[in-house]
């Protein structure tokens, strides 16, 4: 059986698609498989897990966990918006309860059945292996005995270096793994840099299945507005907003806005005509899809522009030289798929941007290869 490494359970739109990506092409493989749960709240895992304090990327994780919560407290009315919007990703998960695992109590415990229950585990995608997480030993497969088939599939950094103070740490447990893919180009740099080995690049999980394959797991729905410009922007920049408010202008177009999404954001408070908080993944997806245009800062929001075809742009989330940039995940992607043209700057004209054509049907032969790649990949892994 296949025990599988899994974040399921995040309020996250891309987090959770990604996982249904996932776990729907283990079953179109015909895999046992099971989504492995463990309480990681014990003594010993915060002992391992204090070197974390000293870490960049945990510290300023926690920072906006912490200023998000400060900020919501201060706006109660928006506070209750957000539940709402959390409550409704409960639905989703009905998705994953037929291939979910016992609770295990530690991690001691986990390690224990793992030797005997599983013959393989899996890590998959999201940025499971960011320097934040590496205490958990968890996402990269430390508990896992050494005897026991060790995959990753398309994992993320997150981040474009390692810290020299984990170098040794990821050395180790990237040694154990038999099969390592990455899902992005500077993800398997630091692979080569620190073992040796080149592996794969392969895209994100939900670009296995195409538009008409999406629309057999979630399906289609009817527009619940006409001609619209749907904004998804996790991060804070006004700039995007009023470039997205300038398009409208221009074109006419309502804005539907997803508002404080990962953080209170001042300018999201009357940002967008249509601004719906009971959004579950489903209903994300066909916003998604009857949108006339999409303005994102998303890798997942991104993604799912390409793979149902839309005309799309996309935003800096972070600032390229902030040391917490994640926005090598898009650049990945658009590079691959050379869709570098989309990317938004100051200087363009938001309109122009938006209607430059583009030529899906040579994007899909791209994506076809890299799919394809995918799917060699996980047989060859799998031994299937």
């Amino acid at each position: 059986m296949l025990g599988v490494c899994l974040k399921y359970t995040q309020n996250n739109y891309g987090s959770k698609l990604q996982a249904l990506a996932t776990v729907r092409m283990f079953d179109a493989l015909g895999i046992d498989y099971e989504i492995l749960r463990y309480n990681k709240k014990t003594l010993k895992f915060y002992v391992k897990s204090l070197p974390r304090f000293f870490n960049w990327v945990f510290i300023n994780d926690r920072y906006l966990q912490l200023q998000r919560a400060v900020e919501f407290k201060k706006h109660p009315e928006i506070k209750a918006n957000v539940d709402l919007r959390n409550k409704s990703f409960e639905n989703f998960d009905v998705y994953f309860s037929d291939h979910l695992s016992p609770v295990y109590s530690s991690y001691d415990e986990l390690r224990k059945v793992c030797g005997s229950k599983y013959d393989c585990v899996i890590t998959c995608s999201d940025q499971l292996w960011s320097p934040s997480a590496l205490g958990s030993g968890f996402y990269n497969l430390m508990f896992a005995p050494d005897k026991t088939n060790k995959i990753s599939w398309a994992s993320s950094f997150g981040v474009s270096s390692i810290p020299w103070y984990q170098k040794g740490r990821t050395k180790k447990y990237l040694k154990r793994i038999g099969h390592i893919s990455m899902r992005e180009n500077t993800g398997a740099k630091i692979v080569k840099e620190l073992i040796g080995r080149d592996v794969p690049v392969l895209m994100d999980p939900v670009f296995v299945f195409n538009k008409e394959e999406w629309e057999n797991l979630i399906p289609t729905a009817e527009p619940e507005w006409d001609d619209y410009i749907f904004c998804y922007f996790l991060g804070s920049n006004p700039e995007h907003r009023e470039a997205a408010k300038k398009l409208a202008a221009e074109t006419g177009k309502k804005i539907v806005a997803l508002r404080h999404l990962d953080e209170y954001v001042a300018q999201d408070d009357d940002f967008g005509d249509y601004a719906p908080y009971d959004v579950d993944p489903v209903r994300f997806m066909n916003i998604l899809r009857n949108a006339s245009y999409i303005c994102t800062d998303s890798f997942h929001g991104t993604a799912f522009s390409i793979i149902l075809e839309k005309k799309f742009v996309v935003f800096n989330r972070y600032n390229d030289a902030s040391s917490n940039s994640k926005n090598t995940r898009i650049d990945s992607v658009c590079q691959l798929l050379d869709l570098s043209d989309r990317r938004f700057k100051n200087t363009d004209s938001i309109c122009e941007t938006m209607e430059k054509e583009i030529d899906y049907n040579e994007v899909t032969k791209k994506v076809d290869v890299y799919r394809q790649n995918t799917k060699t990949y996980l047989k060859n892994a799998f031994g299937v």
